[in-house]
């Protein structure tokens, strides 16, 4: 599995300057890099990212998991228009739809199988079954999912971007959590209030 993981990260590298040269949603910068204001003299530890470690070799997580590696977490992407993330997920985990407002994504499936779907402007739907080594692009801005559909085997897929920040907007939490009005959202989805509260509470997070 690691050898495999390497490999697919070689693989995401490789198109990922691709995206970086023709889809970059980040400003070009006037230096070779962006130090954070309490760094002034960085060593080569400044340029490593340690925290995909805890994916390699690890068993498949019991819910969909992302882990990311953008400037948030990896502060030397700043200004280089590019970052990664590791998607996991278990049998029938779901990445709901979602865009991303500042960049493509690249994704390269490096185990298991999933089911892809990126939705244009014009709300045709593009769909696909991917398998191990394939790869498929969600174009920037794009509402988009993946799906683990198999019963009994997860999968794992490798994420690249032309942003440092591509940022993720997901439909059903910008929907249903963010204040929308019960009536506005009734009568844009052509239903009544009382189903909006049900779709509303079952996004809310459990009460500790």
């Amino acid at each position: 599995m690691a050898s495999t993981i390497v490999y697919g990260l070689c693989m995401v590298i490789s198109w990922a300057m691709v995206l970086m040269s023709t889809n970059a949603g980040d400003p070009d910068i006037l230096s070779d890099f962006i130090l954070p204001a309490n760094i002034t003299n960085p060593e080569g530890n400044f340029f490593t990212f340690t925290g995909m470690r805890v994916v390699v070799g690890s068993n498949p997580p019991p819910n969909f998991k992302v882990t990311k590696a953008t400037k948030a977490e990896f502060p030397a992407l700043d200004g280089q228009s590019v970052s990664y993330a590791v998607l996991q997920f278990p049998s029938g985990g779901v990445n709901p739809p979602h865009t991303h407002p500042r960049s493509a994504e690249l994704l390269f499936l490096v185990q298991g199988s999933l089911e892809v779907g990126v939705v244009d402007t014009t709300g045709k739907l593009y769909a696909q079954t991917l398998q191990t080594g394939d790869m498929f692009v969600f174009p920037k801005g794009l509402v988009h999912y993946q799906y683990n559909s198999n019963a009994q085997y997860p999968a794992m897929a490798l994420s690249a971007f032309g942003s440092a920040s591509a940022g993720t907007v997901s439909v059903p939490t910008t929907l249903f959590t963010s204040g929308i009005s019960d009536d506005v959202l009734a009568k844009s989805l052509k239903t009544d209030v009382a189903t909006i509260q049900k779709l509303k509470a079952g996004l809310a997070p459990p009460k500790p």
